[in-house]
C-alpha cells in the first residue's frame, strides 16, 4: 500500500489502513481515457480504525454520519488525467475531511446586546430611509 497520510500535527494514518481502487474515468483524457485506470477511490474505515482514539472515532463517526457506509469513508477523484494526480487529490480531500471531522467543537457563542449607539444608528438609518421613501410619493396615491 501507499505511505502514511498526515491529517493534522497530532494524527497520521498509516498507509496500511487506506484502500485504493482504480477504474476508468470519464472526463478529460481523449482516447487515453478508454485505456487508463485514472479514477481513484480511496477508502478509510473510520469505524474500526486502530489509529483513531475512541473519542476521536466517536466524533468523526458522528460528524461524517451520512457519508459513511458501514463505517467506511470513501473519496472518489477523477478530475485529473493522470492517476498519480488523482491519488494526490483524493488523499488531500480525505485529509481535509477527517481534519474537519475530528476538530474540537467551536466554543459556544456568548450572547451580547447591542450598544445604545448602535441602536441609535439603526433607528436614524430607518428614519432617513422613511424620509427618502416619503419624498418619492405622489400625493393622493
Amino acid at each position: 500500500m501507499a505511505d502514511e497520510l498526515r491529517i493534522n500535527d497530532r494524527l497520521t494514518i498509516p498507509g496500511g489502513e487506506l484502500r485504493e481502487r482504480f477504474s476508468r474515468s470519464s472526463g478529460p483524457g481523449g482516447q487515453g481515457v478508454n485505456t487508463t485506470d485514472s479514477r481513484v477511490e480511496l477508502s478509510f474505515d473510520v469505524g474500526s480504525s486502530p489509529t483513531l482514539p475512541d473519542w476521536m472515532r466517536d466524533r468523526a463517526v458522528d460528524r461524517l454520519g451520512r457519508r459513511l457506509v458501514d463505517g467506511v469513508l470513501t473519496i472518489t477523484a477523477s478530475e485529473h488525467r493522470a492517476q498519480l494526480a488523482n491519488r494526490e487529490a483524493a488523499r488531500a480531500r480525505l485529509a481535509a475531511l477527517l481534519a474537519d471531522a475530528v476538530a474540537p467543537p467551536a466554543p459556544p457563542r456568548r450572547p451580547t446586546r447591542p450598544t445604545r449607539a448602535s441602536k441609535e444608528r439603526r433607528l436614524d438609518a430607518k428614519r432617513r430611509q422613511s424620509q427618502l421613501k416619503k419624498g418619492r410619493r405622489v400625493d393622493g396615491e
